[in-house]
């Protein structure tokens, strides 16, 4: 019985693993249409531009929002309550999601671009800060983190699976407009903005104050001797260059796993009034599989795999040499990543000059979700972990860094691998890929020496 109470996780928890469930819902339903609302036909309802233009557009929106979270911690480390900072983010993304509902040109989605940036920033790395408040035992971290990435995945399966068909080939007769479909993303923002204010009273006190205040209270119950006042230490140097390291490392692994969703969409997609051009079979009889499902199936397995993988991390952290690094996994996903290019290298040389089967798209899906799962749940873990706490939100911004590098990096390298044959450039880009990752894990002893310090 004391075992079941140890292991019940409060339901604070549950009010922030929530509040990723509908703000992913909203982004990944966007992230999703803004690609092909972009490359789609005006008279269609689109912007009638290029699929490149909505390559870098949807990257833009991507990247601003993955950077500005280290801004949104420093000042929830320093100034201001965090969970104040939550609650203006999501507000903020919900007037910027009110601002595509009006978008009949590129002025107001730069706009909306802004304002989700500036409320993501607020909002993302800062929840999981205070989710991470209510763990009073940090080894629970990495299971309370899978699981937490369970719900981010349940709303992004959510929008991609349902919501962003209805704009494009529709939802069991309903069929709405881009514009409308974004009207409702913002909705779910001010419903978010709700259940995470009036459920307040379940976080205690955790994020009333800024991280340096209240993450010192959370140390000191593991470690009596924490002075969180004194300058960073060598030690503290040492681990601060090990979150940055494994996040450039990761940058690579983002940067072709979010490159991934631009083939599947416009090479081996379907049209919406774009120029797809229509390399794979997406019908199963009668039945048009939307594109938006390819998305679907990342969150579906990232759903399936938290609660699996969050056991196996937990077994492993019991053996005596301890859990796989985070260097590792980092190493792993990467390799992952760069098989699923090679799958779809296969699938285009077998398909000669007809269509590719969709179930080589699901394939790579699975291998790029498996690759996501091994490591990336675990970086606010990771972070909060061996973080010093005087920089704690700011390096749990910094964690998000390599999706922007990423976001900027992969439409210029889309764009020149359209030049080339697609075997030979998505093969190529396969080989690099896939050697970065063995040298990570060739290095990896070395670099845990970092996380170690003291």
């Amino acid at each position: 019985m004391e075992t079941a109470v140890k292991k019940r996780r409060p339901f604070g928890f549950y009010v922030c693993a929530l509040g990723f469930t509908f703000e992913r819902l909203a982004f990944y339903t966007v992230k999703y249409l803004l690609a092909i609302w972009i490359a789609t036909e005006a008279a269609k309802g689109g912007l009638g531009l290029t699929d490149v233009e909505g390559a870098a557009m949807s990257a833009s929106f991507v990247a601003w929002t993955y950077i500005t979270p280290m801004f949104g911690g420093y000042i929830a480390d320093h100034w201001l309550s965090p969970r104040i900072c939550v609650a203006a983010g999501m507000i903020l993304m919900g007037i910027g999601y009110l601002c595509t509902w009006q978008a009949h040109s590129m002025g107001l989605v730069w706009a909306m671009i802004v304002l989700v940036s500036i409320g993501t920033g607020l909002f993302k790395g800062n929840l999981s800060g205070v989710n991470g408040l209510l763990f009073h035992d940090k080894d629970e971290l990495n299971s309370a983190f899978s699981i937490q990435y369970s719900f981010v995945n349940i709303g992004s399966f959510i929008g991609t699976t349902f919501l962003a068909i209805t704009a494009t080939t529709g939802l069991g007769g309903l069929k709405l407009s881009f514009n409308t479909v974004f009207l409702v993303c913002a909705i779910f923002l001010f419903i978010d903005a709700a259940w995470f204010i009036f459920n307040g009273r379940a976080l205690g006190d955790a994020g009333k104050k800024p991280f340096k205040h209240d993450q010192r209270e959370f140390v000191a119950k593991d470690k009596k001797d924490a002075e969180e006042s004194k300058p960073l230490t060598s030690g503290d140097w040492k681990r601060i260059i090990a979150v940055i390291l494994v996040t450039l490392f990761s940058a690579v692994f983002w940067m072709v796993w979010y490159m991934a969703y631009m083939p599947a969409y416009y090479y081996f997609g379907y049209g919406n009034g774009a120029s797809f051009l229509n390399h794979a079979n997406w019908y199963i009889g009668n039945f048009q599989i939307p594109t938006s499902w390819f998305d679907s199936i990342n969150a579906l397995v990232c759903i399936i795999l938290g609660p699996a993988l969050a056991v196996l991390w937990a077994k492993m952290a019991k053996r005596p040499k301890g859990d796989m690094s985070m260097f590792k996994k980092t190493a792993l996903g990467t390799m992952l990543v760069g098989v699923s290019y090679i799958v779809m290298v296969i699938a285009d040389v077998i398909r000669g000059e007809g269509q590719a089967s969709v179930l080589w798209l699901a394939l790579v899906c699975l291998l790029m979700s498996v690759g996501e799962m091994v490591f990336s749940p675990l970086g606010n873990s990771f972070i909060s972990k061996i973080a010093p706490a005087k920089v704690l939100g700011l390096l749990l911004g910094f964690w998000p860094i390599a999706v922007f590098i990423a976001q900027y990096a992969y439409p210029p390298v889309y764009a020149w691998l359209k030049t080339i044959a697609f075997a030979k450039g998505y093969g190529g880009l396969a080989v690099v890929v896939i050697a970065l990752g063995l040298i990570l894990w060739i290095f990896s002893g070395k670099l845990d020496k970092l996380e170690q310090s003291e």
